[in-house]
């Protein structure tokens, strides 16, 4: 197998055809779709093809059957019919006020009616659009399809101001609700989006909008899965570790085949590095300050619970967390089960760049971005590789230490308890090391297990009001954490950590390492 292009930011499938990229094969996803339906939507991280994807359909329905050869619907497809294809992108730019947002919707417009050759008297947005499907099939004599990419980001772009998200959710509403009325005139429609904003708000009378988000028949229709590596990238994997890639990389699921980040998987290819490709390109900030006010507990977070209600909870005035993170990507679906009427999920880290990055950012966001953070952690890693123990007790003491009082005293998130065991999880889990937070077992709950060199260690937090009582150590022991871990061939260290929400430090940090 030789060696082709990486489609690094290629997101027009003509290009990919033409010019000798790499292509994972999507049609057989678009064949199904069309056959079984006809109005689709879909939520999916940013970065992860579906811009490709749209643009694959409208080659498909515009019957340019020569970027086809060797695909599924080569042979699948009749290529006599060609429907007139209407597309509308939010992507480029950010937009302010709704006034911006009715510019661009008439800009993307006036793009479609030039490329169609057709024209149209209606100025509103919605009337515009309206005319517009009307007359392309009756100047075609097919009916017409729609395919919207980012329906969502003038609404997204705007979060920290409510009263402009809600213009703008208004606008986009107004807009969308033509694909209802002009339901005789439309072959196919496919919106996609970060976000799923509920039906109520944004899509109010688009009733047979069939969401397929989490849908098992296309939880790989974005991504790459484990047989596109091999089969489709098998020449870079030459000198990559595939154990990493996929613990770095892989992991998204949406109840069916799970599949690799492909921004990530492209940019590994073609640095040889790993890094947070993905996480680095624009972590919204807003996340971040959402999981802070809310005073997010940090260990929990790879292990939500959610129903599907739960999930859809996405509006500009309430976005429930688990709904945040699970529609922005930082949290994929690990299983699902039917509880009466309601479909539960049980949500994680997809892999180990969301876990590390994110921790990460929610430590800068804990400590007032202390510049003692990168230090430490560094820092931290060295002292666990050497079974340091006293350096790890100077080590937390002196982050602790590091944290401006003034921001102590002007955040409330920092007066609650689970603040200190979040920034001492954070750590952790920053450096990607393997962790169990709060591991149930018979003797109860144990605060963190954290496997890492051949060594097991066990840490009990304690918030306490007098230094010295050893608080944590004893209910170590008592509970026999360790029992479980007893008899594998590695050392087990119990660590109980007590601090001082007065002090605002660590008073008490003992070891004790078991044969």
């Amino acid at each position: 197998m030789s060696r082709k292009k990486l489609p690094i930011g290629v997101q027009t499938f003509a290009t990919m055809r033409e010019d000798d990229y790499y292509y994972v094969d999507k049609t057989g996803f678009a064949l199904r779709l069309i056959d079984e339906g006809s109005h689709y939507f879909l939520s999916r991280p940013r970065r992860f093809g579906k811009s490709l994807f749209l643009d694959t359909l409208a080659e498909l329905f515009s019957g340019n059957r020569e970027f086809f050869n060797g695909l599924v619907a080569e042979n699948q497809w009749d290529w006599s019919r060609r429907h007139p294809v209407i597309r509308l992108s939010f992507g480029g730019g950010v937009l302010r006020s709704r006034a911006k947002l009715e510019e661009k919707i008439d800009e993307l417009l006036t793009d479609n009616l030039e490329r169609l050759g057709l024209s149209a008297t209606h100025r509103s947005p919605s009337g515009r659009l309206q005319q517009l499907i009307k007359s392309a099939a009756t100047a075609y004599g097919e009916k017409v399809v729609v395919l919207v990419d980012e329906y969502d980001k003038p609404i997204l772009d705007n979060l920290g101001d409510k009263e402009t998200a809600r213009a703008m959710r208004d606008g986009l509403r107004d807009l969308y609700s033509v694909i209802k009325d002009s339901d005789a005139h439309l072959r196919f429609v496919f919106l996609t989006g970060v976000s799923k904003f509920s039906k109520v708000s944004l899509f109010s009378g688009l009733n047979n909008l069939k969401d397929i988000t989490v849908d098992s028949r296309y939880s790989a229709l974005c991504g790459y899965t484990e047989k596109d590596m091999d089969e489709v990238f098998g020449p870079e994997l030459e000198g990559l570790d595939r154990e990493k890639i996929r613990a770095w990389y892989n992991g998204y699921n949406w109840t069916g085949d799970a599949v690799y980040n492909p921004f990530d998987v492209l940019l590994l290819f073609d640095s040889r590095l790993f890094r947070p490709w993905w996480f680095e390109t624009a972590t919204p900030s807003f996340l971040i300050e959402v999981l802070t006010a809310r005073q997010t507990f940090a260990p929990k977070l790879g292990r939500l619970i959610a129903n599907d209600r739960l999930l859809s909870a996405f509006d500009v005035d309430y976005i429930a967390t688990e709904a945040l993170l699970f529609q922005t990507g930082y949290l994929t679906i690990d299983s699902m089960r039917e509880r009466g009427a309601t479909t539960e999920y049980r949500l994680r880290y997809p892999n180990l760049e969301v876990r590390a990055s994110l921790n990460g950012a929610l430590l800068d966001a804990l400590s007032a971005r202390s510049s003692a953070v990168a230090e430490h952690s560094s820092r931290l890693y060295d002292l666990l590789l050497a079974n340091d123990f006293s350096g790890l007790e100077q080590l937390f003491t002196a982050f602790f230490a590091s944290i401006p009082h003034d921001w102590y005293r002007n955040n409330p998130i920092a007066q609650y308890e689970g603040y200190y065991a979040s920034v001492f999880y954070a750590y952790f889990a920053s450096l990607g090391l393997d962790l169990t937070p709060e591991e149930s077992s018979n003797a109860g709950r144990l605060d963190l297990a954290v496997k890492f060199n051949g060594q097991i260690y066990l840490i009990e937090f304690k918030v306490i009001e007098h230094s010295g009582e050893g608080a944590a150590m004893a209910q170590l022991k008592e509970k026999g954490y360790a029992d479980a871990y007893r008899g594998r061939g590695q050392p087990v260290h119990l660590i109980g950590v007590e601090f001082s929400a007065e002090q605002r430090a660590v008073v008490g940090f003992e070891v004790e390492t078991l044969d």
